[in-house]
């Protein structure tokens, strides 16, 4: 081995350590405030459901659900990879699948959210809303069985840029060309084009929505909003990697910025709900009745006469 060699191998131990000293603080952060934000909307969704109006509860509640889980599993399993520098099969492929699963889920909560309020269809009392809430389903079965092909055909191992297991393609570009264009056609680019079909006729007064202005379906131009975002590096970077006919990956920039604004919006949806003032108040009240339980008011028990 000569000089150069010695001073290339230094220089990434060096650049390694400083992603490790950036990326673990970053990755704490947005999975403690991920799980402890998206558990409060959840207690809060089931416990205080009488305090606030949500029409369109069922994929407001789906969406928690995966930004939840996503905060648990996906984060977390990001921030071990990084501190421990890899990731040991079976839980590589789990989280692989786990994740496309998490990002379609989404997806297709906020499109059939956004095509509820375009059509004024509430999560209950209507044959419609039965099958919205089946399209709900599919959309977590379409992204467990799309992440479940890179596991079968073993096109997953370890990307320290995108500090988790990923799909990589060495043998053809024909089958990464095929599954690509079949997972993003079906799980991604069909729910974008609903949401930003409903969201414009809605926005433009077209729609149906009989949801009142204070309901918590309200936040949804946020939640749109945030999520094409958050997920606009992600979607970058297959567009990168769709161009290179040899195979090779997109920038690690890149995919990390993609891993890291993907998980920020699991962070930053608890934030949006809390714009809604009846949900904030539906909050205040769970902290509210937690505290009376903890400490009670004082009971008048007796009366002593003084002489």
């Amino acid at each position: 081995m000569n000089t150069s060699d010695n001073i290339t191998d230094s220089a990434e131990i060096y650049w390694s350590k400083i992603e490790k000293s950036v990326l673990a603080p970053i990755l704490t952060t947005e999975m403690v405030l991920g799980v402890l934000g998206n558990g409060l909307v959840l207690i809060v969704k089931v416990v205080c459901k009488d305090h606030f109006q949500c029409l369109y509860w069922l994929p407001l509640f789906s969406l928690t659900i995966s930004d939840f889980f996503c905060s648990i599993l996906i984060i977390c399993g990001s921030l071990l990879a990084v501190l421990s520098e890899g990731q040991i099969s079976p839980w590589c492929e789990v989280v692989s699948l786990l994740k496309f699963t998490f990002i379609t889920s989404s997806i297709g909560s906020l499109a059939i959210l956004c095509v509820q309020r375009f059509m004024g269809i509430p999560s209950k009392g209507k044959m419609l809303s039965v099958l919205m809430a089946v399209a709900c389903v599919a959309s977590w079965c379409t992204g467990t069985i799309f992440g479940a092909v890179p596991v079968a055909y073993k096109w997953i191992r370890y990307d320290p840029a995108e500090m988790l297991c990923a799909v990589f393609w060495e043998s053809s570009y024909s089958d990464m060309l095929v599954y690509i264009l079949c997972a993003f056609s079906i799980s991604i680019f069909v729910p974008f084009l609903l949401i930003v079909f409903c969201s414009v006729l809605t926005c433009i007064g077209f729609g149906k929505d009989c949801a009142s202005q204070g309901d918590l379906s309200s936040i949804t131009p946020l939640l749109v909003m945030l999520y094409l975002v958050c997920y606009a590096p992600f979607a970058a970077s297959e567009l990168v990697l769709l161009g290179r006919f040899d195979l090779s990956p997109s920038p690690e920039w890149l995919r990390s910025l993609s891993s890291v604004m993907a998980y920020l919006d699991c962070v930053l949806n608890p934030f949006i709900y809390c714009t809604n003032k009846d949900f904030r108040k539906a909050v205040r009240i769970l902290f509210w009745n937690k505290r009376r339980s903890t400490f009670p008011d004082p009971v008048l028990t007796s009366i002593t006469r003084l002489e």
